[in-house]
């Protein structure tokens, strides 16, 4: 009981921490990990068990393939064609840009995306006499939304697409509807939002249409061999029901075949574009939950949660989808369904494997939507604010804040009626 009292508060604390960021939350994941191991919670072959190598390695393998495309010019070109495609107008560039960043975070990452776009997004604005902030707001809030609709397309699809079991195209095929409705909706807040401070001259809008978008590409050849693999890449993904290769696999003979097509001779360069710190803070994430489960805790909860919800599939995940929402707005959203997961599996024991598939989706309709609440609710909102403001366009946390609860709480309620009617009815 002892080892439980004192596993638990050192796990709420590191939790707390790495939400507020007041030490960089790599180093504390890590070292809560060695922690856990040190006090005997967990031993070393446990906690290299409790590992989620599927999530670790797809995350690797996407990262060296996103980022040696990313050389070529590909996402700066799509950025500045969008924009000429309609002739420079600002409010249709909020929209069209937003929708981008949505398609986008679904087949490379949200965080990927903002680290591409949100450069070009500020460039274009700057040209058209217009603050910046509005479009960056609305695309990071785009790419939250847009990066639920596939396994890939945020951190924690990857986490429940692998522990659940759900594989691409179940992603797609569930979330893809939804996901669809719910850019509508967001397209209709910010145009609430934003529309009247985006009115320019014609003379402004002209300078987009002297843009050369041809220029953004710097490599054809490696253009090319990117755009093969990852079309590959993809398309074995949504074959995963027939081939069952884990997309694991897919993304690291993916990211192999890439680095070799674009100069094998350059691999530490390549393995540059891994955000290493992403990857460590998964590692120790997983052995400190790990601990949690050997320790009891998340058994304890998961039968609180059952007495509460009386074992009811609409109550719980109904309730999933609000409770995640809110608490992955002011929490990471990463260690927050690193906890629910194993809390989830131990639901599904109880209620029956495919009764409890609303459930997961719930988890991740939560999470992925909470993160637009605040400022600090996603990575990609911390990414867009931080490159706004070294371009001196500062984001407070209360101007992202009051229009990210907005929207999220609204979609949220789009999501509630979009789970009861396509699953609980």
């Amino acid at each position: 009981m002892v080892q439980l009292i004192i596993g638990v508060s050192f796990f709420i604390i590191l939790f707390v921490l790495i939400s507020l960021e007041v030490v960089n939350k790599t180093i504390l994941a890590v070292m809560g990990a060695v922690l856990f191991i040190a006090m005997g919670i967990i031993n070393e072959h446990q906690a290299y068990e409790e590992i989620d190598w599927n999530v670790i390695f797809l995350l690797i393998g996407m990262m060296v393939i996103v980022g040696i495309t990313k050389r070529s010019g590909l996402f700066q070109y799509i950025a500045i064609k969008s924009a000429k495609m309609v002739n420079g107008d600002p409010v249709k560039i909020l929209i069209l840009f937003s929708v981008l960043t949505g398609v986008l975070s679904a087949l490379l990452d949200n965080v990927t995306t903002v680290l591409i776009l949100t450069p070009v997004t500020i460039l274009i604005s700057v040209e058209l006499g217009l603050n910046p902030v509005p479009f960056i707001i609305s695309c990071a809030l785009a790419s939250n939304i847009g990066g639920m609709a596939t396994l890939i397309g945020d951190p924690p699809n990857i986490m429940i697409g692998s522990a659940a079991g759900l594989g691409f195209m179940e992603f797609i095929i569930n979330m893809g509807p939804l996901v669809v409705i719910l850019m509508f909706v967001h397209s209709l807040l910010v145009l609430k939002f934003f529309k009247k401070d985006l009115e320019v001259s014609m003379e402004r809008r002209a300078r987009i249409m002297d843009f050369d978008e041809n220029a953004s590409i710097k490599d054809v050849k490696l253009l090319i061999k990117s755009l093969s693999v990852m079309f590959v890449v993809l398309v074995l993904f949504m074959l995963h029901g027939v081939t069952h290769m884990e997309p694991s696999t897919v993304a690291l003979g993916g990211a192999a075949v890439l680095m070799l097509l674009a100069g094998g001779e350059d691999v530490e360069e390549f393995f540059h574009e891994v955000e290493w710190s992403t990857i460590f803070f998964f590692i120790g994430l997983f052995i400190m939950v790990g601990g949690l489960v050997v320790l009891g805790a998340i058994e304890f909860l998961a039968t609180q949660y059952l007495a509460l919800t009386k074992g009811n599939i609409l109550v719980t995940a109904e309730s999933i989808i609000w409770v995640s929402g809110f608490l992955s707005a002011f929490l990471d959203n990463i260690p927050y369904v690193a906890t629910m997961i194993p809390l989830v599996h131990h639901l599904s024991a109880e209620l029956g494997a495919h009764q409890i598939e609303p459930v997961w989706w719930s988890l991740a309709i939560g999470a992925c939507l909470g993160g637009n609440g605040t400022l600090i609710g996603a990575s990609a909102n911390v990414v867009s604010a931080g490159i706004s403001g070294r371009s001196g366009f500062k984001i407070s946390f209360i101007e992202f804040t009051k229009y990210g609860m907005i929207v999220m709480i609204v979609t949220l309620a789009v999501s509630s009626g979009y789970v009861y009617l396509r699953y609980l009815m």
